[in-house]
């Protein structure tokens, strides 16, 4: 069935099936209900590239968001799930594109992206303190927002975690409970080299909070997968046996951390406390429940999906940008720190 069977049944010419679909002119009342009449009885659906050639609009957003490693982890799953459900709530789809990965800049991809007009604007992840995929989309005049701040963010659409402030929150929260030495588990050094903002706003707010707290703190780099985080507790063990407590902001890493302590012999929250920031869902996974700055994931995809809308339909409307800073909820996995004879090695 297309737009000129629906013209012959009706009794009117192509064009004006056109002009009823896409609103373009002005229609009578009585021409367009005979056509809507035809379209009901067929179960006619237009074709989403008939919807964009006569609309300018594929009614599809582009998410970019390059995965960390060789796949995705099932946190990022989570978030792009998030994000996708968030359009389909405004009648959009969204095109994952995987631009960008560590090693490079993503412009070829971003390219592709634009000249093709695949989708109608852009959600960029993984943001960078300095993001080429930032300065290639605004060069092109193309609309997009990000999920973390870049360059200077008051002139871009962005929503954001304040990693420096639930950082410190942690630190803080451990420092009162009596712990002096505390380590932070970062992302991977690779992440970490290429500039990812989350992993050099952490360290920040790690050590100032260390040094506001009068607190001894050691920062590790980590892959983001299990085995990278058993790495990291011999990592930091070895290098202060003393160490009692930890921040993580590597959920990826999250169960080998658990596992590494295990190992080692420290009981947590007995032996070793462990806070850090994390989805909800994946703090309550591991045993005990962590303490964490629960990721709220669906709010962040909505947000990012709203201030993407605005700029399309209100592209000269200033810029506004969200900085979340939820609560650490407090669960099992932190405790006291432990007597200094009791520590472990």
């Amino acid at each position: 069935m297309n737009i000129g069977e629906i013209a012959r049944l009706a009794g009117v010419s192509r064009s004006t099936v056109s002009y009823a679909l896409s609103g373009k002119r002005p229609i009578s009342p009585e021409t367009r209900a005979r056509i809507q009449a035809v379209i009901d009885e067929l179960d006619y659906q237009p074709s989403a590239a008939a919807r964009a050639l006569s609309s300018g609009r594929t009614r599809t957003l582009g998410l970019v968001f390059p995965p960390a490693g060789s796949h995705y982890t099932d946190m990022q799953l989570d978030f792009i799930g998030s994000l996708v459900e968030a359009a389909a709530g405004f009648g959009y789809d969204v095109l994952l594109a995987a631009a960008a990965a560590a090693a490079g800049d993503g412009r070829q991809g971003l390219r592709r992206l634009v000249a093709e007009r695949r989708v109608d604007g852009a959600v960029l992840m993984e943001i960078r303190l300095d993001d080429a995929r930032v300065d290639h989309l605004a060069a092109a005049g193309f609309p997009f927002v990000t999920i973390g701040r870049v360059g200077a963010p008051e002139r871009t659409r962005w929503v954001d975690l304040d990693y420096t402030a639930l950082v410190g929150s942690c630190v803080s929260h451990l420092a009162q409970l009596g712990h002096r030495r505390i380590a932070l588990v970062n992302r991977s050094e690779r992440l970490f080299r290429a500039g990812y903002e989350s992993a050099h706003r952490s360290l920040t707010g790690f050590q100032d909070a260390c040094a506001e707290h009068g607190v001894i703190g050691t920062a590790h780099l980590c892959g983001d997968d299990a085995a990278s985080g058993e790495d990291a507790i011999d990592r930091i063990l070895a290098a202060d046996p003393g160490t009692t407590a930890l921040v993580t902001v590597n959920e990826a890493a999250l169960g080998g951390l658990y596992r590494g302590l295990a190992a080692h012999g420290r009981r947590i929250p007995r032996d070793f406390s462990v806070a850090g920031i994390a989805a909800g869902r994946w703090a309550a996974a591991v045993t005990p429940q962590l303490t964490a700055a629960d990721v709220p994931a669906v709010e962040m995809g909505r947000v990012a999906v709203e201030l993407l809308l605005e700029l399309l339909a209100t592209p000269d409307a200033p810029p506004r940008h969200f900085l979340l800073n939820p609560p650490v909820s407090l669960r099992a996995s932190t405790g006291p720190a432990p007597a200094p004879a009791d520590v472990a090695g």
